[in-house]
């Protein structure tokens, strides 16, 4: 499930989330599906026509009776109906994106395509038969905060499902993928989870981003199962290579469409930059672990402080600072020890 991440508001609750479709432009449909107790409110998949004798949707949706009725509904405020949905191009692996992709498949056949970076996380789904927070709970106990952990992990009741999960009909790579005349650019970026793609039409100017590029929060980073050793650096390499391509405008997996992804990328690329300031300058000249360097940052837009926030947010805010602690490791900012399995930060001169 896609979680905002702490340093903006849990965002707007305008219209972008009520139910129906938005026709984007001719033939392109972004339709907001309901997600249940989740700070986002909706997730948007996109119904594409005209690129096979039915259709095709970017995201699934979270597997949940309402998000189906939803999505009914508005296919058949379109014309259409499930029964025509012949491909689900999924963006990454996240319950609110997949789990409905899957269930779709059982119920009418249609292709699933998912990202080949994700097959590891999907595996380690099957293997440990949990959906807690596995990775962000072992960056909590690395950051000395293990009393946090335990409270965190004390609100996953064992109710996980694995068969909500399957592998897909096809993994995909950098690769174009052709439906008649049309094309989608697949590529894959990295940061949020480590199989997480995009599609880029690049005839039409439309970048669909799923969870990489969001028009007011970041994503969460380092929130999944078996994620990479540097997850923030792999994911401000994924925005980077955003600037490479052509600008195209901006339908993400939750809030309105955008104009830009451009403008949007160098947005979010400065806040990351600020953040990182931020966080050297809460070493000062201690060593510090990221738990008290969380605990140094305002968080949100309203700098709320770390002792203001819920649980789960102070997790997120943890795992936040615990990144941009080791961006700075690897851009030479701050240096990094360990000592009874807790990691200590200390900023470097220069």
């Amino acid at each position: 499930m896609t979680i905002p991440t702490t340093h903006t508001p849990r965002f707007d609750r305008g219209s972008w989330a009520q139910s129906g479709p938005e026709t984007v432009r001719p033939g392109v449909h972004r339709i907001p599906l309901p997600l249940p107790e989740d700070g986002l409110r909706a997730v948007n998949v996109y119904a594409l026509e005209g690129l096979t004798d039915g259709l095709v949707l970017i995201d699934g949706g979270w597997s949940i009776p309402e998000s189906r009725k939803a999505l009914e509904d508005a296919l058949a405020r379109l014309g259409h109906d499930l029964g025509e949905i012949d491909h689900i191009l999924v963006t990454h692996i996240h319950r609110d994106h997949y789990t409905q992709a899957v269930e779709l498949r059982r119920l009418l056949g249609s292709r699933v395509h998912l990202g080949a970076g994700e097959r590891r996380g999907l595996e380690l789904l099957g293997e440990l038969r949990t959906d807690a927070p596995v990775g962000s709970l072992e960056t909590l106990r690395r950051a000395g905060a293990h009393d946090l952990a335990e409270r965190v992990f004390a609100t996953y009741h064992g109710e996980f499902d694995a068969t909500v999960w399957e592998a897909p009909d096809r993994w995909l790579t950098a690769e174009e993928l052709r439906f008649g005349d049309a094309r989608l650019t697949v590529v894959p970026t990295p940061g949020h989870t480590q199989g997480h793609v995009v599609y880029l039409d690049r005839e039409g100017g439309l970048m669909f981003s799923g969870d990489h590029v969001l028009p007011h929060i970041t994503p969460s980073i380092g929130f999944e199962l078996g994620g990479p050793a540097l997850p923030l650096g792999d994911y401000l390499d994924s925005l980077h290579l955003m600037t490479t391509l052509a600008d195209a405008q901006l339908l993400p997996a939750h809030g309105p469409v955008g104009d830009s992804v451009h403008a949007r990328v160098g947005e979010l690329l400065a806040h990351h930059d600020d953040r990182l300031t931020e966080t050297r300058a809460a070493l000062g000249d201690r060593t510090r672990t990221a738990y008290e360097v969380a605990q140094e940052l305002g968080w949100t837009r309203r700098r709320v402080s770390f002792a203001d926030l819920g649980v789960f947010d102070r997790m997120l805010a943890v795992n936040e600072a615990a990144a941009h602690l080791d961006v700075l490791v690897a851009r030479g900012r701050a240096r990094r020890t360990e000592s009874d399995g807790v990691d200590r930060y200390t900023a470097t001169t220069g």
